[in-house]
């Protein structure tokens, strides 16, 4: 699922905001001047309008969980920005191209339902069997594993299982596409992980095209500069030793030669056309070639010309030495080399041919023989000289396929965020929660289903209402009891250990994105730990309450951080207190209504500490920027999955928690120099506020004594920093240097560092020049 349900629209349930995007998806496909571009804004044009055609129509319930009127929670919706449903399944539509090829071998009308029905029969289970045991299948949408699933359960001997999941299925035969996708090589392998594919890697080569600025560059030295050098040489034959250029006569051998130089010259200027400073009349080239043309012309060379022959003649050689003296000739090696390094363009091609034998729709395993320099006989079928090396730009495409552990991706640069490395979790655990199957081909078509499952965009909803489980589809329900419940939990547990871990290491200062937390999740669910992991809640439709595992994340972390921490002092948490409300609320709890899913106590103490801790300035501020401080402290109480990461999972820190705060230190600073002069510094003033608080965090998790050496080096680190960084900071770190002292961070010179406020906020004002915000 990716995170489009965090972009929401504050009345969603008004066709207003639709028809904006309506209105500008029609302006993209009318005016854009890019045709793909046109393309792109005509099919969006078209989802919004499906979007209020449903609206208005009463198909489509905006916010629920079961959008369209018919069709069950587990049917993938088509979800357009901001988690709208259109009101189309996506296995819908018309039949594609191997629906259509199946029906014709099959001799069964070309409909979805009469392809259900094969699909049933002894031949068209037969050919699902044939497709679990050869992987070569692919699944792109949830419902095309469903009869797979059936298949499977027949194989194994459990018909009622099967024939309660065609139940389930039948009455949308004639609407989804429940059959697989034949392929032509085995399914992917499940701990396959990569940024990219081949087939992506070889787009993004295909789309280079040669530099002009590089190949006119290249012109310049091959062609011009040689052919300067000849005009030189010809000029200084009938210059003497002062500088004075004589024209002899028309019989003179000079004429003959001079006359071959122009012709040549005019044959060089129609096939070399990328460089045209030769064609500048003030240039060193053009000023020696013009005089020669008035030469051999037999007319005289008038004063002015002759001044200029003469300055540019005694430039050139001042500039580069006389053509064949020793430090001339060194030069034009060195130009004439660079002028023969193939260009991207062409090593491009090679690397091409490379992965052209390569599978298309898999990562890389090995990148090295790729990217590596050309070899004799690619030289003789290309022309590019033998042994060039692959230049960065070329092979970073590569590199972006690389298939590996995601450990390794990382420590490569090829992660460069926590939002890049939500991207790829989902292969990771898609791999773990296959491997809980015991049967090898279940285990292949769980993994192609789940990640199947994770391109299912995000719905909007409203009320506290949850997206769609992978294990509540019907055909994962139908294959539960197969999982080995010990060591899937076991695997499980492995896999959030290890995840969790590397993206607190390799990502301290960034707050986990919504969908590795929903990853993370799914892990925890399997592994059966009762790690409560929560998301981050959009501040434009927050509803002013919390489900009951906000409460539970902060209880977890009350068990890690209360009794005095660094991070209960500086965010003055009584700890002690909110896991007594936990008690209270579980207790009351047993009393409410069975569909009640709220935690009204936790949403009143993050209520009241906002109005304590972002109080209204006076300033006009917005509904969602009071929001946002409630949200705010629900993270600040939750520590938003560090606690639970920490005290539930048991991640490693690497080289230590001191390391930690040290980088999200760097990370402050690097935020906070982007406040300076932006006019909208509010969303990274949040940033800044969040790495801020990572870096509270894993400061509390080092002995007193360390903590003190740590902020010592916060302060040396900060004083190297520019005024507008060092000045901004300066009371945060003061406040920071109060609490280890015992005191509070809000007073004399200390700010407490938070990221929302409904008013002006502290951290954007310009640093007076005594160093602190004015």
């Amino acid at each position: 699922m990716n995170d489009d349900a965090e972009q929401q629209h504050p009345a969603p349930t008004n066709p207003g905001y639709a028809a904006g995007r309506l209105a500008a998806a029609f302006r993209t496909a009318a005016t854009h001047p890019d045709p793909e571009t046109r393309r792109r804004g005509a099919e969006r044009g078209r989802r919004w309008r499906a979007v209020l055609d449903g609206m208005a129509s009463g198909l489509l319930t905006i916010g629920s969980r079961t959008p369209v009127a018919g069709l069950p929670a587990w049917v993938t919706p088509e979800v357009t920005r901001g988690g709208f449903a259109t009101g189309h399944p996506r296995a819908g539509g018309p039949l594609l191209d191997h629906e259509i090829a199946t029906a014709r071998r099959a001799g069964v009308p070309a409909n979805r339902r009469s392809l259900f029905a094969y699909f049933l029969s002894d031949d068209g289970l037969a050919q699902l069997h044939g497709l679990l045991d050869s992987s070569r299948f692919e699944v792109t949408v949830p419902e095309e594993a469903a009869l797979l699933t059936v298949a499977w359960l027949v194989r194994a001997g459990e018909p009622a299982a099967a024939l309660d999941l065609v139940e389930e299925l039948a009455p949308f035969a004639d609407r989804l596409r429940f059959g697989p996708r034949p392929a032509g090589r085995p399914a992917p392998r499940p701990d396959a992980v990569h940024r990219s594919t081949v087939g992506d890697a070889r787009e993004a080569l295909a789309a280079r095209r040669p530099s002009t600025a590089v190949e006119t560059q290249r012109e310049a030295l091959a062609v011009w500069q040689p052919f300067g050098d000849e005009l030189l040489l010809h000029w200084l034959e009938v210059t003497d030793e002062q500088g004075h250029i004589r024209v002899p006569g028309p019989a003179d051998p000079w004429h003959a030669r001079s006359t071959a130089l122009l012709a040549r010259y005019r044959d060089l200027a129609e096939r070399h056309t990328r460089c045209t400073k030769h064609l500048r009349p003030k240039e060193n080239l053009g000023i020696l070639r013009g005089a020669l043309e008035e030469a051999v012309a037999a007319r005289e060379l008038a004063p002015r010309r002759l001044g200029l022959l003469r300055c540019a003649v005694a430039a050139m050689v001042r500039r580069r030495g006389l053509p064949g003296s020793a430090e001339h000739t060194a030069l034009r090696r060195r130009q004439a080399a660079h002028a023969a390094l193939p260009s991207h363009h062409a090593l491009a091609g090679v690397v091409l041919g490379r992965l052209s034998g390569l599978p298309q729709d898999d990562g890389v395993g090995d990148v090295e023989p790729v990217v590596a320099p050309v070899s004799e006989r690619e030289a003789d079928a290309t022309g590019v000289p033998a042994g060039a090396v692959v230049p960065a730009a070329v092979r970073r495409p590569v590199e972006a396929a690389l298939s590996a552990p995601v450990g390794t991706l990382v420590e490569r640069g090829l992660v460069p965020s926590a939002e890049v490395l939500a991207e790829l979790v989902p292969q990771l655990v898609a791999a773990t929660t296959a491997e809980a199957h015991r049967d090898p081909a279940l285990r292949t078509l769980a993994a192609a289903h789940y990640r199947a499952f994770r391109n299912r965009r995000s719905l909007l909803l409203l009320d506290l209402q949850r997206q769609v489980r992978v294990e509540e589809l019907p055909w994962v329900r139908a294959v539960a009891a197969e999982r080995n419940g010990s060591g899937a939990a076991e695997a499980a547990a492995g896999t959030l250990r290890g995840l969790g871990g590397l993206a607190v290491r390799a990502f301290p200062g960034t707050i986990l994105p919504n969908p590795l937390v929903r990853e993370l999740a799914v892990l925890a669910r399997q592994a059966e730990l009762g790690a409560p992991f929560v998301e981050e809640l959009a501040a434009d439709i927050f509803m002013g309450t919390f489900t009951p595992k906000f409460l539970t994340a902060a209880r977890v972390a009350a068990e890690l951080l209360g009794g005095g921490s660094l991070y209960e002092r500086y965010y003055a948490i009584d700890y002690a207190a909110v896991r007594n409300l936990a008690v209270v609320e579980a207790a009351e709890s047993a009393h409410r209504s069975p569909g009640s899913r709220t935690s009204p106590r936790f949403a009143e103490l993050c209520g009241r500490r906002a109005a304590r801790f972002a109080p209204d300035t006076g300033r006009a501020g917005s509904w969602v920027a009071g929001n946002g401080t409630v949200i705010e402290q629900a993270q600040i109480l939750t520590t938003h999955n560090l606690a639970t990461l920490v005290h539930r999972v048991g991640i490693d820190p690497g080289a230590g928690w001191d390391n930690l705060a040290l980088r999200c230190f760097s990370t402050v600073c690097r935020l906070t120099g982007r406040v300076h002069g932006n006019p909208r510094p509010l969303g990274t003033v949040k940033d800044a506020a969040y790495a801020w608080r990572q870096m509270v965090f894993h400061l509390s998790l080092c002995p007193p004594d360390q903590q003190r050496r740590v902020v010592k080096r916060f302060a040396e680190d900060c004083a190297r920093q520019p005024l507008h960084i060092a000045g901004r900071l300066a009371p945060a770190l003061t406040g920071l240097r109060q609490v280890l002292e015992g005191e509070e961070a809000d007073q004399g010179a200390g700010r407490r560092l938070l990221g929302w406020s409904t008013g002006g906020h502290w951290f954007r004002e310009d640093p007076a020049p005594g160093g602190s915000p004015r």
